[in-house]
């Protein structure tokens, strides 16, 4: 797969919708997010998993497709949720808790739908390099919540997640060498304050992700606005690209600094994901 078509407008939000909760399904479409996910996995509780999927089934849509996030390899419903995920409806696969190859595969092989596996234990990030490289994975995601979990981590309240870091950034490398879309960073808790939500997305953006999971609504409009080039950022990329087409691929100067290819590269990246041609 090029980088170009890796690199191309992705999704920038992707909001969970509880499986057993149908009624909301057509919320979550109008509610402006990029993608939809319904959740079949942390949302239901194991005595409705069954009747959750069935109401799942019966609200699909081929015309609106929606991504599910099925439950885990090993667990009693994996195996259904799959089956069910042929269905012309489901757009893609969110596979939980992938810590290794064998569970991907087995997922792509069922449903034949892109892969969007969530690396949150301490032996998915160990073989997310692996994972990456997986037929059918289109992006990965991390799980920030149940990754410090597993690993025993205690996120200072206000910090940021910074004990996260090293994993995060295991994430992107793993990304941009199975040549995949820039990751998707994990849920933040904050509902009600824009600041502390907003702080979550630009450094899920500063460290390389592409994307946020939403768990409301009211998230959908501050993780967009982080994850969309600024109109001078865009002004800038068209400068730049257009300079260096003129000087035929020489160095070039543009707003006072010295143009070369890898400036050129990010101002194409820019581009990009502003669904502009870079």
């Amino acid at each position: 797969m090029s980088d170009h078509a890796t690199q191309a407008r992705q999704p920038r939000t992707y909001l969970f919708v509880p499986a057993n909760r149908p009624e909301r399904y057509a919320k979550a479409r109008a509610a402006g997010s990029d993608a939809v996910i319904v959740d079949l996995e942390d949302a239901v509780a194991p005595a409705a998993k069954r009747s959750a999927r069935d109401a799942l089934s019966d609200a699909l849509d081929e015309a609106a497709p929606l991504i599910v996030r099925v439950n885990a390899a090993g667990t009693p419903w994996f195996d259904d949720d799959l089956e069910l995920c042929r269905h012309p409806g489901v757009a893609a696969v969110m596979l939980p808790k992938a810590d290794g190859i064998d569970a991907v595969c087995r997922a792509f092989e069922a449903a034949f739908k892109d892969l969007l596996p969530i690396i949150e234990s301490a032996r998915g990030v160990e073989e997310v390099r692996a994972i990456a490289r997986v037929p059918g994975v289109v992006r990965v995601a991390f799980g920030s919540i149940d990754l410090a979990v597993d690993l025993g981590i205690d996120c200072a309240p206000e910090g940021g997640e910074a004990e996260l870091q090293p994993y995060r950034a295991q994430v992107v490398l793993a990304s941009r060498l199975g040549g995949l879309a820039a990751p998707v960073d994990g849920v933040s808790l904050a509902i009600d304050d824009a600041a502390r939500l907003r702080a979550d997305a630009e450094r899920s953006r500063r460290l390389g992700f592409g994307a946020k999971l939403c768990i409301h609504p009211k998230q959908i409009a501050v993780v967009k606005g982080v994850f969309s080039p600024d109109p001078e950022r865009v002004a800038w990329a068209r400068r730049v690209c257009a300079a260096f087409e003129a000087s035929a691929g020489a160095a070039v100067a543009v707003d006072g600094e010295m143009i070369d290819v890898p400036v050129v590269e990010r101002a194409r990246a820019v581009l990009r994901a502003a669904g502009l041609t870079g």
